[in-house]
């Protein structure tokens, strides 16, 4: 049952767009999702599994969508998700969670018309296992190939990015290497220099460990923390427990490289090269990154069509949060969001 609580709006004018504190949504068990937000409970999904190669290195990609592509219908709009340090492709953007609702951000975008896909990075679920650590440079290395990959079966030449924490930083590090590839970029739980970031101070104290070892202990506990280190009650408990259910088969270590990378060397994204429209989106009680790093990075974006969006109430995993209707819906709506003129 949904409580009553004070609703608050706040919208600040910053350049040329916009800071968007939307209504302080109520704690809740699981609230019932907006009409129109939700996909349709008929809604019959295809699926597709394809394999692009990095050298050596094979990497696993996954599609859906409503229905089967079919020949000389027009390609739908592309959304390609880039999942972030500790959890790989599937269990971060399809995940089922018996008895709460949605939790597929992959079926709550193919309903809403887009070619959804995601990708396993180099050692993370179904991709290949070297002795590579998997920084962020390797990320965007990854993102050239899986990209190339999508653009050919999909006839699609720009593709909206969207990327979470660390998969933020290796989208947006792609997104200057490869500018004539993406067409928006959301940018979620992003960190620009870690500046006053609570998180990355607690993982810094590992840094010796990260510089000597590429991969790190990943159990069920640390799996269960993300939901909780910032701000216990912005997710409901079942989802880390399906999560853990849904990744652990792929092994109780991580590769440590964007933890390094994160940790050491930030920046690694410069945004003055960053030619697509940018949305940064966080949650108000996310430790990834301080709101005034968030702000700086923002204010040196080239593209004018640019947002800063933060949602209170929520936390880190903005996506697998208890209000994740209302991050659909501000990633809906920059995605759709036609193009200023009076540039």
């Amino acid at each position: 049952m949904r409580t009553a609580v004070g609703r608050r709006s706040i919208i600040k004018a910053a350049g040329a767009g916009l800071i968007v504190e939307s209504a302080r949504p109520a704690q809740a068990e699981t609230a019932a999702i907006p009409e129109g937000l939700a996909p349709s409970p008929g809604a019959v999904y295809w699926t597709g599994e394809y394999w692009a190669k990095k050298g050596d290195v094979s990497l696993y990609l996954y599609r859906k969508g409503v229905g089967a592509p079919q020949a000389g219908e027009p390609p739908r709009p592309v959304l390609f998700l880039v999942h972030g340090s500790s959890i790989s492709s599937r269990p971060t953007f399809d995940l089922t969670v018996p008895g709460k609702g949605e939790y597929s951000l992959m079926n709550v975008f193919a309903s809403y018309g887009f070619d959804v896909w995601t990708m396993d990075h180099e050692n993370y679920g179904r991709s290949s296992r070297t002795d590579g650590n998997s920084d962020i440079a390797s990320g965007a290395e990854d993102l050239k190939a899986g990209s190339e990959l999508v653009i050919r079966e999909t006839g699609r030449q720009r593709l909206h990015f969207f990327g979470e924490s660390s998969g933020a930083l290796r989208a947006a590090l792609f997104a200057t290497q490869r500018p004539e590839r993406v067409d928006r970029l959301v940018l979620s739980a992003f960190t620009w220099t870690g500046k006053g970031s609570p998180t990355l101070a607690k993982r810094a104290e590992g840094l010796e460990f990260f510089r000597t070892h590429n991969r790190r202990p990943r159990g069920r506990d640390m799996i269960r923390s993300i939901f909780t280190r910032d701000k216990p009650g912005t997710s409901d408990p079942a989802v880390a427990e399906a999560l853990a259910d849904a990744e652990l088969p792929f092994g109780d270590t991580i590769p440590t490289g964007t933890y390094l990378d994160m940790t050491a060397n930030l920046p690694v994204v410069d945004p003055t090269k960053l030619q697509a429209p940018v949305q940064l989106v966080r949650g108000e009680h996310d430790g990834i990154a301080s709101e005034e790093d968030i702000l700086e990075f923002y204010r040196r974006l080239a593209n004018p069509d640019r947002q800063v969006v933060v949602l209170p109430g929520a936390a880190h995993s903005l996506a697998l949060g208890i209000n994740r209707h209302q991050f659909w819906y501000v990633v809906r709506s920059f995605l759709a969001m036609p193009p200023r003129l009076d540039v």
